[in-house]
């Protein structure tokens, strides 16, 4: 069944110039519990296009069109109350750099804990206890005695496994992932897809993941659309397009990647 359809997405910013067109006519669609993996240099739209299905681009300077219904609610057509009750409940994201994403003034507990008061009224106490066990969750060690840590007292692969936690509380039905080990070094970089991976699997979610690392996609995502300057050149099954790739682009992509070339 179609959990999301995104159809005819076009984003354009508003500029003293003119407006600026980042995404043209962009369409794809997940079914519950499947894997999309978005792919392209950096500026080819990828985080646009997602950012705009939780209302993270402001309307007065974007002009956004086409559709993006989850179930049955076109999320364009939605106002900022209804967005705040599907933004971290029903679809939740992770942002690329935890480091900037991460209140530096306020202690790891109180983040991740944060949707379960918005969204599910818990008390602080509850909160936090359910913000513990997400931390054990995630794999982050003596998780009752780090909670009350600040963010910079974690390590870069400690903080995004906090923004994993913060995305995970609420067991979203979709889970985005852009460029979430973007900064991190090869090996946490892989404990951090394992752990996104093995979350997936655990919890039925369905995954968006964006990355311009086309390795990075092809080792977690099912299906993949390939996207440059705005606009989706290609998608289709992650196996199909590696082995048969149709575009110049994807051709050229992975040319760059030589383990998947072979």
């Amino acid at each position: 069944m179609t959990q999301l359809k995104v159809e005819n997405l076009n984003v354009s910013f508003r500029q003293r110039e003119g407006a600026f067109q980042a995404v043209r006519n962009v369409g794809f669609e997940i079914n519950q519990g499947d894997s999309l993996g978005i792919v392209g240099e950096s500026g080819s739209g990828k985080s646009v296009c997602v950012s705009t299905l939780l209302g993270l681009i402001p309307r007065p300077s974007a002009i956004i069109t086409g559709s993006a219904h989850f179930h049955n609610t076109n999320l364009y057509e939605c106002s900022s109350k209804e967005l705040r009750a599907i933004r971290g409940k029903k679809i939740s994201m992770i942002f690329q750099d935890p480091m900037t994403s991460l209140n530096p003034h306020q202690r790891v507990v109180d983040q991740i804990s944060e949707p379960l008061r918005i969204h599910e009224g818990l008390s602080r106490k509850e909160s936090r206890m359910r913000a513990i066990t997400a931390m054990e969750g995630v794999g982050i060690p003596d998780a009752a005695s780090r909670a009350k840590a600040w963010p910079h007292e974690f390590s870069g692969g400690m903080r995004q496994r906090v923004m994993i936690a913060m995305a995970m509380i609420s067991e979203p039905e979709l889970l985005i992932a852009d460029e979430p080990t973007t900064a991190l070094d090869v090996t946490v970089q892989s404990q951090i897809l394992d752990l996104i991976r093995d979350l997936q699997k655990k919890t039925g979610m369905s995954l968006i993941l964006i990355s311009h690392d086309l390795a990075v996609v092809s080792s977690i995502c099912e299906n993949i659309a390939v996207m440059r300057k705005g606009e989706m050149v290609e998608k289709g099954n992650t196996k199909q397009v590696l082995k048969d790739p149709q575009h110049p682009y994807t051709r050229g992509l992975l040319q760059c990647n030589p383990a998947l070339h072979q």
